[in-house]
């Protein structure tokens, strides 16, 4: 039966106590496990800062107490008093006080337990569908726990830090208009304007620039934000972002406030040396030599273009394809030239899921001959000339896509990550920052048969490209930046429009009219007319950048209650139905899918 708390409070935490030999103490937590000896029993006491060895002896426990100490068992909820002590048996170097141990003198269960689904320890193989359903028992698990607990170390530096620049912290609203352009919104009908809808932000993104305009100078804000989306492993319906904006900046003044931001943020919470300045890389060059834009230079294996060379050739694939205006690239995987035709196979397969129409590959043997998917319609000098261009060598297998360049890059730049995947290249331990700058303004939508923003409509072009945007949109440079971390975007910004004219041609050339554009963004444009700064910003994912930080391979691993596959909570069942009433005061009916 569970007894009270009444007179009892708690001194210090398990860990708390190591340097506390021959003090009494009171700690508080749940059992790991118990183990009885017969005359002695021995309990590994838990809670959020790590594990204590507790010692119950009739003889400094009374009979009453060590009868009660007979029933514990896991995760029963104890209070136990007692003087810290040096082992008396070995030490547990695996444990952070595993040089003494509390000899108890008095023991109060707080609260007994069922047996758990699961066992709480660190790296569960429980399967994480009922990890999710039980999720609050999941958070027990101590690798969990500090995930939880650096993300709010994190949090807390960067409130500090910005601070001491400057920033404001403004909270901005939750329940705004839906400006459809971009990610689908997630929506919320009101009851009191029946048949209207508010929408959850997507980001704080006009409501900060309104901050700008109100000349508030440096603003940020920690701030849940929403998108109805596909999920993956770095992407959840709700997510955290770390937002800022400045006035009177550009795009160098952002990355150095960001970049002392992120060497306080690793060295003081991970004690990692982030080196500054963090390299830059333009849009174009990422793309060229690592086909993504968001590159993972902890390895090598860049792409290569060979078009030049093989566009005489005799193997069709690659010259057909340079004839209808694409490109023959390919990547040198060093040292796999005896790579098992099975596991090439694989990869030629991974490729069209990526759309290749095909993969071909290539190996120098080391007699200097080839084994090859096309050499057989290539001449022993053209293939000669391309392997030299690949900077290949004897025991090297290179493996190149023939396409339009937008599939090139999406098919190379997914193979090189899966090879080095297989080779292991991937050292979560190492931590490479990179700004990859000047993202193409727009995008053309072949759906909706116009220019989208490829960040959004306030992205600021580069003033060199300005006269583009009446000839040639498609190749305007924006004033965008993205911080990328071993391969994943963790933080994005623009430098934003503040002149009326290069925004009213921004919306012309999206496709807006006047009209249409005061009816989505009415509100920032008419702020727009009495005095606006210039002005920047950028916004982190924070579970992604806690994800990278911890190590793990998925934001559901530092986010205390995540969502699953299908934008669902395993452990309270939302979404789910609702009463009658409620969508009645709503106005709102619901209608079967046939």
């Amino acid at each position: 039966m569970a007894e009270s708390m009444k007179g009892l409070q708690r001194s210090h935490r398990c860990t708390e106590v190591t340097n506390l030999t021959g003090e009494k103490v009171t700690v508080m937590g749940w059992v790991q496990k118990s183990r009885n000896k017969g005359s002695i029993i021995f309990v590994d006491l838990r809670d959020r800062s790590g594990l204590l060895q507790i010692i119950f002896e009739e003889g400094d426990v009374g009979s009453e107490n060590y009868a009660k100490a007979e029933k514990l068992r896991s995760e029963f909820v104890i209070a136990v008093t007692g003087t810290v002590e040096l082992r008396s048996g070995g030490v547990n170097e695996n444990m952070a006080t595993g040089e003494i141990e509390l000899r108890a003198e008095s023991l109060r269960i707080l609260s007994e337990a069922d047996t758990p689904p699961f066992p709480i320890e660190e790296n569960s193989k429980t399967k994480e569908e009922l990890r999710l359903k039980y999720r609050y028992l999941d958070l027990r698990r101590p690798d969990l726990q500090e995930n939880l607990i650096m993300r709010s170390k994190v949090a807390t530096l960067t409130r500090q830090f910005l601070s001491e620049e400057g920033f404001l912290e403004i909270e901005t609203p939750m329940l705004t208009k839906s400006t459809p352009e971009g990610a689908r919104d997630y929506l919320v009908p009101s009851r009191v304007h029946p048949g209207n809808f508010y929408a959850l932000p997507q980001s704080p993104q006009i409501f900060k620039q309104l901050l700008m305009c109100s000349g508030y100078d440096r603003y940020f804000q920690i701030v849940k934000c929403f998108r109805d989306e596909d999920l993956r492993a770095d992407r959840q319906p709700e997510f955290t972002q770390i937002d800022m904006e400045l006035s009177f900046v550009d795009v160098d003044d952002v990355i150095a406030v960001n970049e002392r931001l992120l060497a306080k943020m690793f060295k003081e919470t991970i004690g990692v040396e982030v080196s500054l300045p963090i390299p830059r890389m333009t849009y174009k060059e990422a793309m060229d030599r690592f086909g993504s834009d968001k590159p993972d230079i902890r390895f090598g294996m860049e792409l290569n273009c060979v078009s030049e060379y093989v566009k005489d050739c005799g193997f069709s694939v690659f010259t057909d394809a340079i004839k209808n205006g694409g490109s023959v690239r390919g990547i040198n995987a060093e040292g796999q030239g005896e790579m098992p035709r099975k596991k090439i196979d694989a990869l030629v397969q991974f490729a069209k899921d990526f759309g290749a129409k095909g993969l071909a590959y290539l190996s120098i043997n080391a007699d200097g001959t080839y084994k090859s998917s096309f050499a057989k319609f290539m001449t022993e000098e053209e293939l000669k000339i391309l392997t030299e261009q690949m900077g290949a060598k004897p025991g090297d297998l290179m493996f190149f896509a023939a396409d339009e360049d937008d599939v090139v890059f999406d098919v190379l730049g997914n193979l090189r990550l899966e090879l080095a995947r297989g080779l292991e290249l991937l050292k979560k331990d190492e931590y490479k920052f990179l700004w990859v700058t000047e993202f193409p303004l727009l995008e053309y939508s072949k759906e909706e048969g116009r220019y989208t923003a490829k960040h959004h409509p306030f992205t600021m072009p580069m003033e060199e490209d300005l006269e583009l945007l009446n000839t040639d949109p498609g190749k305007v440079r924006a004033k965008a930046y993205d911080i990328v971390l071993n391969g994943t975007e963790i933080g994005g910004g623009s430098v934003r429009i503040y002149q009326n004219q290069v925004q009213e041609k921004m919306f012309e050339v999206l496709g807006f009219t006047k009209e249409e554009a005061y009816d989505r963004f009415g509100f920032l444009l008419n702020a727009f007319k009495y005095g606006v700064p210039p002005h920047a910003g950028l916004a982190y994912g924070l579970d992604r950048l806690i994800m990278l930080m911890a190590k793990e391979d998925s934001i559901r691993d530092v986010i205390a209650f995540p969502k699953v596959k299908d934008a669902s909570c395993l452990m309270t069942e939302a979404p789910n139905v609702v009463e009658l009433k409620q969508l009645n005061e709503l106005g709102i009916g619901i209608t079967e899918n046939k």
